[in-house]
């Protein structure tokens, strides 16, 4: 299996919010020898005209569907989704606008779906590495064990590893997984949206997948802030909305288990520290996490826009 053709029965569907466009040809350009189908939907950005003519130039395989507005992205993925299953596309091949996949990525995840699945797994989702530009670290794929979080790293003659879940973007699904698990939870609208269907999975008896030999170049995050040695992610004070709000409604799941919920809860309270005392706006940023978290207490989901309290007048 060779990049130069595309790999048989993938359609790729890249959701886009506001996009750079120049970032967005590059990774169009990308996936032209490794998938058949490229699928774009994007959330109500008002794609300039200019940018819609050189995408539809690249080919009768390339497809834009332009929302109204913003949907979020579980709903923009499920979107995309239901278009390739109509186009009987086999694989779908989650992306952000501004991940960068490598010229054999998805040979390489296909090729570990055939091995896996010859060795008797059930494969819900494969991921490839990712390294974010702005350090030039790729991020280590992680497992729950016990009650630690434990980082996999290559190894000698092991070229997978199984994991709790995978970011979204640069995750292949096969469509027969999806058909029997369902599509991404919209209400989560965006953050936790790949865990949760990574864990919804994996109660049904599949298996998520770290593939070494597929590599991605992927921005995680708006900023990053350095702390005891270690990169910490930053986002908007809404952004924070969602990543303590989602996981209060997850935490109740029947296909969450408890030493997974207990490890995440306890990140969850250690970022609330940080997001609260060390990143600015702080004022914003606790009373987005404070709302956040009485709406996930109260079962509430949905897009913020919504939620009376959405006020970002106020600046710290």
């Amino acid at each position: 299996m060779t990049s130069e053709q595309p790999v048989a029965h993938v359609a790729s569907v890249t959701v886009t919010f506001h996009p750079d466009t120049d970032g967005l040809l590059q990774q169009l350009s990308l996936l032209a020898g490794q998938v058949e189908r490229r699928i774009l939907v994007d959330n109500g950005s008002r794609l300039p005209a200019a940018f819609v003519a050189a995408v539809r130039a690249l080919g009768r395989d390339v497809e834009i569907i332009e929302l109204e507005e913003n949907k979020g992205v579980a709903a923009a993925q499920n979107v995309g989704i239901e278009r390739a299953r109509e186009g009987h596309a086999d694989f779908v091949l989650l992306l952000d606008h501004d991940s960068l996949p490598a010229p054999d990525m998805v040979a390489a995840l296909r090729g570990a779906y055939e091995q896996l699945t010859a060795q008797g797994h059930r494969v819900a989702a494969l991921g490839p590495r990712y390294v974010d530009p702005r350090h030039d670290n790729p991020s280590p794929f992680v497992r729950t064990v016990g009650l630690r979080r434990r980082r996999c790293l290559p190894g000698a003659g092991r070229a997978t590893t199984p994991v709790d879940h995978l970011i979204s973007s640069g995750c292949l699904l096969p469509m027969a997984v999806l058909d029997r698990v369902g599509g991404m939870n919209e209400g989560l609208f965006i953050d936790y949206v790949d865990i949760e269907w990574c864990l919804r999975a994996r109660h049904r008896g599949y298996e998520s997948f770290g593939v070494f030999a597929a590599h991605m170049r992927h921005s995680l995050g708006d900023k990053h802030i350095g702390m005891l040695g270690k990169k910490i992610t930053l986002h908007t004070p809404a952004r924070y909305y969602y990543q303590f709000r989602n996981p209060l409604w997850i935490y109740r799941q029947p296909w969450t288990t408890l030493n997974w919920v207990v490890i995440d809860a306890c990140r969850l309270a250690v970022r609330f520290v940080i997001y609260a005392l060390f990143a600015a706006p702080r004022r914003d940023n606790i009373r987005m996490m404070v709302l956040g978290l009485w709406h996930g207490i109260r079962g509430r989901l949905g897009p913020l826009s919504r939620a009376p309290e959405a006020d970002f007048s106020r600046r710290s």
